[in-house]
């Protein structure tokens, strides 16, 4: 009769030995038998000499292990392994596993791949770093007009991120006033103070609402328009075709976006916070407050301070949009589908910019007592 399936680790911490009748429904669990091997300096083996019954169960953690190995950059070594089993685990081993197969999900694989995420989060902000300063170059070079930029592609740019974009700035920013009045007016009845809706609205659109939902509109529109142009181009090799001509695409391409953005967001969030503050006097007149004396209102209510804290954040959401975007394009692939992996990129990463950069502006702020 044979023995149920056994595994041991002999003292050298090297080497698994298997025995026993494997054809069973409970086997030893030899993953973490390996994992403590791997820590071993020593080359790898597994002997099998004293299996008494192979099954295809067996065969699959042996595969299982062997993967574990290679993901390691490891080799194992089998001792006394039929010949028709080795050509087996030879074959099932020519094509390396795909990464996040559940062969590769030990506890060990885990730190390292969580060393290799902080690590590629390293490499990306040091080159958004580094392209962010190839853009400050650029600038620079166009302020003192010895930049590669040509002016009809400015002008081009500034149409896209300023008129073209009046409509649906229009629509959110009425929506968002009404929105907020809507949320104050609802509370401030509770006191009979309805009025102060003016006040609620209109600091709230200065200071906040408007400098961020536009910016995250444009971040939608113009943000993943510029990475779709330049993944475009960057697969059509247009971008190779400019430096060819000693020409910097920095500056030939995106210069003029990032330019023109920085340039029309200030006057989108004007826009924006105006017809904000209209679409919250509709609803204060709904609520009862009359036009005088919204009108008031809004005269104690607004500041130089609130509106400049809007616009530079206006500013700053600028950059950030038009960095993310054309960074996405520039270092798009060359086939489509990496098109629509950059303008998807370049949305998500703007977002993100847009939601970090607001809370410091407003931790700042706040410290700072603005």
């Amino acid at each position: 009769m044979s023995s149920s399936a056994q595994a041991n680790v002999n003292a050298a911490g090297n080497q698994l030995q298997l025995g026993g009748d494997w054809d069973t429904t409970e086997l030893p669990d030899l993953s973490s038998m390996l994992e403590d091997m791997l820590r071993s300096e020593s080359v790898l083996s597994i002997d099998v000499s004293a299996v008494s019954t192979w099954s295809p169960r067996l065969e699959a953690k042996l595969l299982q292990l062997q993967r574990i190995a290679l993901a390691n950059d490891r080799d194992i070594e089998y001792i006394g392994a039929p010949e028709s089993q080795t050509q087996l685990m030879n074959l099932a081993t020519a094509v390396a596993p795909y990464k996040g197969s559940p062969e590769t999900s030990s506890g060990l694989l885990s730190m390292k791949h969580l060393r290799q995420s902080l690590a590629g989060i390293g490499d990306d902000l040091i080159e958004s770093l580094e392209f962010l300063g190839a853009i400050g170059i650029a600038l620079f070079r166009a302020l003192l007009g010895r930049s590669g930029m040509r002016r009809r592609e400015l002008i081009e740019s500034l149409a896209q991120a300023g008129p073209q974009a009046i409509g649906i700035i229009t629509l959110t920013s009425i929506l968002v006033g009404m929105i907020l009045a809507y949320l104050g007016a609802a509370q401030l009845q509770q006191f009979g103070a309805a009025v102060f809706v003016a006040d609620l609205v209109a600091i709230g659109m200065l200071r906040e609402m408007g400098a961020l939902m536009t910016a995250v509109v444009m971040a939608g529109r113009t943000g993943a328009a510029y990475a779709a142009q330049l993944s475009t181009m960057q697969s059509n090799e247009e971008i190779d075709a400019i430096s060819t001509l000693g020409i910097n695409p920095m500056e030939f391409l995106v210069a003029p976006r990032v330019l023109a953005l920085i340039l029309m967001m200030p006057l989108l969030v004007v826009y924006a916070d105006a017809l904000g503050i209209l679409g919250g006097a509709v609803v204060a007149g709904g609520m009862g407050v009359t036009p005088l004396q919204y009108v008031s209102q809004l005269g104690t209510a607004i500041t130089l301070t609130h509106f400049f804290v809007g616009i530079f954040k206006g500013f700053i959401f600028a950059a950030l949009i038009a960095t993310a975007g054309c960074r996405a394009g520039m270092n798009a692939g060359r086939n489509s589908e990496a098109v629509g992996r950059a303008t998807t990129e370049a949305v998500v990463t703007a977002v993100v910019y847009l939601i970090v950069a607001d809370a410091g502006i407003n931790i700042l702020c706040q410290l700072l007592g603005i």
